[in-house]
């Protein structure tokens, strides 16, 4: 390496000093000599850094610490550090100075030891050695609460220290290490600019001229409460070079007093030299004030403190370390605590010594110490001449004596840190030397060349030897454990003892040798040989007389003593009786007032799913409104007519029910007919004399009730509104009962009394239901209890219930039918045996016993005579037919009278009957004589009975079989049920393995992406765990809040990666085109949405989790100090002494990551409630457009994870690769969705579909399976739907068919219905977005599959028997070889559409590769007599034609719900080579779920495995 020259160096220094003077223009090169930096850098060339601001302190002595590198001595082995100032400084005050040195000479001390050194401010990571207070405490432990500390914060130290026990800690000196006046000019060209007023050279003032500006925030000055009054904030305090000027008013007054001598200095100057600049006014006074200010401190206040003349000056030696040392700080600093007394005198000029106002309007003759600390606007000293006269006061009032007593201003009532507005200050100086890792008494004795004492006394003959033994006790008798501050306080006595003397003196000789800006330095070119003797006779004395203007005999010559003979000596040594008492501590409580809104805003929070909940609610109230809203304008087509002779009334139901409005009708057949508000009959009664029919009127006033009795009937309650009203129904009805010679007693009773008596359909209800527990428990020979158990006064309630008969409509009711069926009115009239027109408990018991326990001939004979209608013991043709009409209402009236016509035939001739035109009742049996197994199982099924009351109707299952040349045969219950029981003969945990084997099988991709997504989330939770538990940079937020950190960090990982991947699911483009790629091996594709809906509920249970993190993070720092605060967010915070941390609703809402979480957390509640299974299918518009807000949600994210609080932004790296994915796929889509595709034709179908058939756009290529998403031009843009291809893929259009299901499609409807009149019809244009592949194009990979659809669910399907049926026609090679199609539909009516589609896929299905069961679920139970006979009809039709008798198709129809398990399990019968067998179900959730459920169990098996694909809608 190169060596520089010096020349070079001093020039690189000049170089890196210069600047512009912002007033003149003109530069500092015109200055003849090198302006002295205000960091301290550069002023030895050959060390730069010595003595510079930030540098470490230099030791003495090695460093003692308990680990030998950082870790301070704790009280195992050392004394308490209160115990110990009780014990060795406490003492009685007022014993003046032993060599009569002023208060003006210690607190001048303390201004120079600001100029020097600052170790106060807190270290980071924050580190404490907090201070056990011992129970019972006069002063901080009055209560005897036993756990109270006071906080000590370790100082800030170098970070390339505390390594190595060859390199231990050592601190850092925050100012620089010169006497350059860095307390007056501050410790950087920044603060010094700051403090600048850069007008003539002078420092900036504030409104007085005599005061600088007041402290501002970025002037950095630490402004602490005021520990006496808790006030805050940097009004009153003034901007100094020192960063605690204004701790007392004693400091800040000597502060003040340099502050207008340097403005005093330039104000001469520009009078000396009217054509400098701002620059040169201010350098050269600023020169000038520090080589005065040098002058002083070591040849006129050093010498009054130590009693030693410092040795002669030789000049500048650059090779000398001046750099400032702990021990130093320790001995300056401890001794001066000792002379500082507990208040301090002011006077004027004329020796008149004032009397102080106190805070609270008293007064006293000086300013009380404790009470002064950090002191805003004191009314003593608010003026120019006030400070002058506390100057003066100082000057003239003799310190305290010096010795080890340090009065109980400082060691009781020092300002504290954090909670504690006081401390101790003798106790945390002890603790700063711990911190500080000072070696011992003893040690620092040895290594300076000091003789060690033998004993305890030999330390200093002077002090108390109680003292001495109470000390020694501490220390366990060792004096070699002796700490230096202790043992430097107990050696003084007068003066500071040797040891102390010997390290200042060494300090301060090295600060003026190692000075290269020395005002004596004659090398650097700063002053003349005649300055520098001006200088060295200036005192300050002539300081503050300069300042001052006072009278110069008013001040001793030297001012840091006071001797007999001086002018105005001191009334008298100041005690603190006669002073005003010391504020007592009062713990500050960080949290004080906010609990209530901290709970309030968690509360608000966690409620926001709530709102977001409430107003989804609103929302699909309004859409459901919307919807009924068209429904009815689509039946306004069919509205009836408004009948006449109509009383309009309101209906009483019962007393917490609900009254309705309807209308009352009186026929001319004696029937009264209650109808609701859309005319539709709600209730029918017949009347027939001679029936007493009983009117009840209420007599209240303003009461219009009517209560209508009629026999054998539940009563009816009208309340009308007008009084004519009530009475033109009276009058009609007394006419009606005159005209068909009915009976009619009119009484009138209370309202109260009225609805007492009223027998409401709800209290109707309960008798039945009695009556019917008995008439089956009868029947049945079921036991009592069995029926069910009864009130208490159950035999009243029998007796009533069996009296009881039931009417038409109640029989009706009881079927599940309606009154005016023909099976209800042939089955009525043959019970109803005494013909009054109601079923008594005898008569209906009769019937019921022939349908439960009657042979097969009971029943028939039974039909027969009920549909024998003229009595004439035979049935025609025609009646034959009633009967068989009668049966097809409950189907929906599924044939016409031609089809039904042409069954009747077809049965007759089956039979050999066709040339008779009657039948006998054996004839008729003998039609029935196959199907006596189906009439043996025929009940009656009655609403409302349990199932105890059922008998075993399981037996009977359609499963298919292996027989040849048959497609469908109804195979024996008893093969079924043997088969079964015979594969199940295993033991529990083999199914359970057997179980878990088959779902592996069926899911081992769904599971192992799934596993590897969240092992990679589980990962990045860890791996920040992980880091900010043992990597993460010190900087304390770990110690501070472990636990919300963690929590907090790992799931914001966790959440990113989510957040970020989710977009993957959506890419619908890029799953279509990776799924006909090897990836569909191991990724399920399909199960896109799945996973997105997987991973969003995992995401949303982390951000719970995440926000709980962070609630618990605000509240730990809504309680922590602001220096532990400023270590964590140092970009934030920063540590200026208020110790007043932010209130939570600060972190909540006034910051970017507050914020921005509270509108995630919003976002999130819309975005997850409004998509919400139960809301979508309520209002898809609402879930599509709260959907959208992920845009929203995205930007949110990325501002707050970018704030950087914590830790650098991260979210980027999960994100950005998604988002591009997405938005490529994005932009595919849209590339597609602006095409406008012409409609060919659409027809409206039944059920509420709606059929599209649509241009193909050119290059559209699918798969049968696929779905697309449109939207209409004529119903805006923006809203897309999916559906499933109805078309094949060797079609040349496409085709939709739409269910009517919420308002868009209802308006789809609408918006394509055929117009009115003739013409040319052009329909609204689509929007296509597409192809998308799902799980159901998969059914070509299977030998075998199974195709099950429920209602509109059938669409996928519909397209792939298509595309089968055309690729078999081809000869194409296919691994299918058969499929077997279940279609699930209300009323074969429901999708008729589909049987013309599966009627084309029979007759061009040539290789019988399609077997079709539709199973109709709207017909009553199986075994019930209707079915029965219509499940007769059904397989005789087939039997004969060869197809079904509903739907026309050679498909088998069932009744009821499929058996999906015994169905899957015949499979394996018809197919025992397959392995593998595909089922692909579409439909509502219960329906798949049960096909989900069947392949279960059929898994369990050692048998062909069953893979089931499924879709909901």
């Amino acid at each position: 390496m190169l060596c520089a020259k010096p020349e070079a160096l001093v020039l690189l220094g000049a170089l890196l000093i210069v600047r512009l003077d912002p007033a003149g223009g003109r530069d500092v090169f015109s200055l003849s000599w090198e302006v002295q930096r205000y960091d301290g850098w550069f002023n030895n060339l050959r060390h730069h850094e010595r003595g510079a601001a930030g540098v470490r302190l230099q030791r003495l002595v090695p460093a003692s610490y308990a680990d030998g590198v950082y870790q301070a001595l704790g009280e195992s082995l050392l004394p308490n550090p209160r115990r110990l100032s009780d014990a060795a400084m406490r003492g009685r005050a007022g014993q003046a100075s032993r060599r009569n040195r002023t208060v003006l000479g210690v607190f001048f001390g303390y201004h120079v030891l600001s100029d020097l050194v600052s170790v106060e401010r807190p270290g980071c990571p924050p580190e404490f050695l907090n201070i056990p207070i011992p129970p019972g405490d006069p002063v901080f432990d009055p209560d005897q609460r036993g756990d109270v500390v006071l906080p000590f914060q370790r100082s800030r130290w170098d970070p390339k220290t505390g390594q190595s026990p060859s390199n231990p800690r050592d601190l850092t000196n925050e100012v620089t290490g010169w006497l350059d006046g860095s307390a007056i000019y501050g410790s950087s060209h920044s603060w010094s600019d700051a403090l600048r007023s850069f007008s003539g050279g002078q420092l900036a003032s504030g409104p007085d001229p005599a005061f600088p500006r007041d402290a501002q925030d970025p002037l950095l000055m630490w402004t602490a409460p005021d520990p006496a009054t808790g006030q805050r904030g940097p009004q009153g305090l003034y901007a100094f070079g020192a960063e605690r000027g204004n701790r007392e008013p004693f400091l800040q007054a000597l502060g003040l007093l340099w502050f207008r001598y340097h403005n005093l200095c330039a104000q001469r100057l520009a009078l000396q030299h009217p054509h400098w600049g701002d620059e040169e006014l201010f350098q050269h006074a600023r020169k000038r004030v520090i080589a005065t200010y040098q002058n002083i401190v070591l040849y006129e206040w050093l010498p009054s403190f130590l009693q030693k003349t410092p040795p002669e000056y030789k000049g500048y030696r650059s090779f000398l370390d001046p750099s400032i040392s702990p021990e130093f700080l320790v001995a300056s600093e401890q001794f001066f605590s000792t002379m500082v007394p507990p208040g301090v005198y002011m006077r004027n000029a004329s020796c008149h010594f004032q009397v102080v106002l106190n805070k609270d309007s008293s007064s006293s003759p000086a300013l009380r110490v404790c009470n002064s600390y950090w002191i805003r606007e004191n009314p003593n000293l608010n003026s120019a001449q006030a400070v002058n006269h506390l100057l003066l006061g100082m000057a003239s009032q003799i310190a305290e004596l010096e010795d080890r007593i340090v009065v109980e201003d400082l060691r009781d009532y020092w300002p504290g840190p954090g909670k504690f507005p006081r401390t101790d200050y003798v106790a945390s100086s002890i603790q700063r030397g711990r911190d500080m890792g000072l070696p011992s008494y003893s040690q620092v004795l040895l290594a300076l060349g000091f003789e060690t004492p033998r004993n305890w006394s030999h330390i200093n003959p002077s002090v108390d030897p109680q003292v001495l033994e109470a000390t020694a006790a501490l220390y366990s008798q060792d004096l070699s454990r002796l700490e230096l501050l202790p043992g430097g306080l107990l050696e003084s006595h007068g003066d500071p003892g040797p040891l102390f003397s010997t390290i200042v003196l060494d300090q301060f000789v090295r600060l003026r040798d190692g000075d290269r800006y020395w005002f004596e330095n004659t090398g650097n070119g700063l002053f003349s040989m005649e300055e520098i003797s001006e200088i060295r006779n200036t005192t300050l004395w002539d300081v503050l007389v300069a300042v001052t203007n006072v009278d110069p005999s008013a001040l001793q010559p030297n001012v840091f003593f006071w001797h007999e003979g001086a002018p105005c000596p001191q009334p008298q040594q100041l005690t603190a009786k006669g002073l005003p008492p010391c504020v007592l501590l009062t713990e500050s409580d960080y949290f004080e007032g906010s609990g209530p809104g901290f709970g309030i805003t968690i509360v608000a929070l966690c409620c926001l799913p709530l709102v977001s909940l409430l107003v989804s609610g609103v929302v699909a109230y309004f859409r459901g409104r919307e919807r009924k809203k068209l429904q009815k304008e689509v039946k306004e087509s069919v509205k009836k007519e408004p009948a006449k002779d109509v009383v309009q009334a309101m209906e009483w139901l019962g007393p917490k029910q609900r009254s309705y409005p309807i209308a009352i009708q009186l026929l001319p057949d004696r029937r009264l007919q209650v109808l609701d508000r859309r005319l539709s009959v709600l209730r029918t009664v017949q009347l027939q004399p001679p029936q007493q029919v009983s009117l009840i009127l209420s007599n209240n006033h303003g009461s219009l009730a009517l209560l209508l009795k009629i026999p054998k009937e539940y009563d009816l309650v009208l309340l009308f509104k007008f009084q004519e009203e009530r009475d033109a129904f009276v009058q009609q009805l007394q006419g009606f009962c005159e005209c068909w010679a009915l009976g009619l007693s009119v009484a009138k009773v209370d309202a109260k009394e009225l609805f007492r008596k009223a027998v409401t359909k709800q209290q109707r209800g309960r008798i039945l239901e009695v009556f019917f527990r008995h008439l089956f428990s009868q029947v049945l020979d079921i036991d009592q209890v069995d029926a069910g158990t009864l009130p208490l006064d159950s035999s009243q309630k029998v007796r009533e219930a069996l009296m009881c008969e039931l009417s038409r409509a109640e029989f009706a009711e009881s079927l599940g039918l309606k009154p005016q069926d023909m099976f209800v009115e042939s089955m009525f009239s043959l019970a109803d045996k005494d013909g009054n027109g109601y079923l008594s408990f005898r008569e209906f018991l009769d019937i019921l016993v022939v349908f439960m326990k009657g042979s097969p001939e009971d029943k028939s004979h039974l039909m027969f005579t009920m549909y024998d209608l003229d009595a004439n013991g035979f049935l025609s043709k025609d009646e034959f037919f009633t009967m068989m009409r009668s049966f097809i209402e409950i189907s929906n009236n599924c044939l016409s009278k031609a089809q039904l016509a042409e069954v009747v035939e077809s049965m007759f001739r089956e039979s050999g009957f066709q040339d008779k035109e009657e039948l006998t009742w054996e004839d008729f049996h003998f039609m029935l004589r196959d199907h006596d197994s189906e009439l043996r199982r025929t009940q009656l099924c009655v609403k409302g009975i349990g199932d105890i009351f059922k008998p075993n109707i399981s037996g009977r299952v359609s499963f298919i079989t292996r027989t040849p040349g048959e497609r469908a045969v109804v195979a024996p219950p008893r093969l079924y049920t043997e088969a079964l029981q015979e594969k199940m003969q295993r033991g529990l945990l083999a199914q359970k393995l057997q179980q878990y084997k088959r779902f592996m099988e069926n899911y081992v991709r769904h599971v192992m992406c799934i596993s590897i997504f969240s092992a990679i989330c589980v990962g990045l939770f860890a791996e920040r765990a992980y880091y900010y538990t043992f990597v993460s940079p010190p900087s304390g937020i770990s110690e501070t809040t472990q636990v919300g950190i963690i929590l907090s960090r790992g799931t914001a990982a966790s959440i990113s990666f989510m957040f970020s991947y989710i977009l993957l699911t959506m890419c619908r483009n890029l799953i279509t085109f990776l799924r006909e790629t090897f990836l569909h091996r191991y990724v399920p594709f399909d199960a896109a949405v799945d996973f997105h809906r997987w991973i969003a509920m995992a995401a949303v249970v982390l951000a719970i989790l995440h926000s709980a993190g962070h609630v618990v993070n605000v509240y730990i720092f809504s309680v922590s100090p602001l220096s532990l605060l400023a270590c964590i967010f140092p970009t934030v915070f920063v540590n200026d002494g208020s110790k007043l941390p932010q209130k939570f609703y600060w972190w909540f809402f006034q910051t970017v990551p507050g914020m921005t979480g509270v509108l995630l957390l919003l976002v999130l509640a819309i975005m997850y409630v409004f998509a919400s299974h139960h809301f979508r299918r309520r209002s898809f518009r609402g879930f599509w457009l709260t959907h959208h807000l992920y845009i929203l949600l995205y930007v949110l994210l990325i501002i707050h994870g970018s704030f950087a609080l914590i830790q650098l932004p991260r979210f980027h790296i999960f994100f950005l690769v998604p988002a591009l994915i997405y938005v490529g796929d994005k932009l595919v889509s849209l590339s597609r969705k602006k095409v406008e595709i012409s409609v060919v034709k659409a027809e409206l179908l039944p059920s509420g579909v709606t059929h599209l058939r649509f241009q193909r756009p050119q290059g559209f290529e699918y798969k049968s399976g696929q779905w697309v998403r449109i939207a209409c031009l004529a119903l805006g843009t923006t809203e897309y739907h999916p559906f499933t291809l109805t078309s094949a893929p060797h079609e040349d259009t496409l085709s939709l068919h739409i269910r009517a299901a919420g308002p868009w499609t209802t308006r789809l409807r609408e918006t394509y219905s055929p117009p009115m009149g003739d013409g040319c019809v052009r329909y609204p244009k689509l929007y296509l977005d597409g192809p998308f592949g799902e799980g159901h194009q998969e059914w070509h990979k299977f030998e075998v599959s199974v195709l099950v659809g429920g209602g509109i669910g059938v669409t996928p399907f519909a397209s792939i028997l298509k595309d089968l049926v055309f690729k078999s026609s081809l000869g194409s090679q296919m691994l299918c070889k058969k499929i077997y199609f279940i279609w699930v539909t209300r009323t074969q009516r429901q999708f008729e559409w589909l049987a013309d589609i599966i009627r084309e896929v029979e007759e061009n299905d040539h290789q019988d590769l399609v077997t079709v069961h539709i199973y109709i679920t709207q017909l009553a139970e199986k075994f019930d007599l209707r079915t029965t006979m219509l499940y007769i009809c059904e397989r005789h039709f087939q039997k004969v034609l060869n197809r079904s008798l509903f739907t026309g198709l050679r498909s088998t129809t069932h009744f009821g719900r499929p058996p999906f398990e015994p169905f899957f399990n015949s499979l394996r019968e018809v197919h025992p080579q397959v392995r593998k067998i595909g089922v692909f179900s579409c439909g509502p959730p219960g329906m798949t779920e049960n096909v989900e459920k069947a392949c279960q169990l059929i898994n369990r098996q050692d048998q062909a495995h069953f893979v089931h694909h499924y879709e909901n809608f």
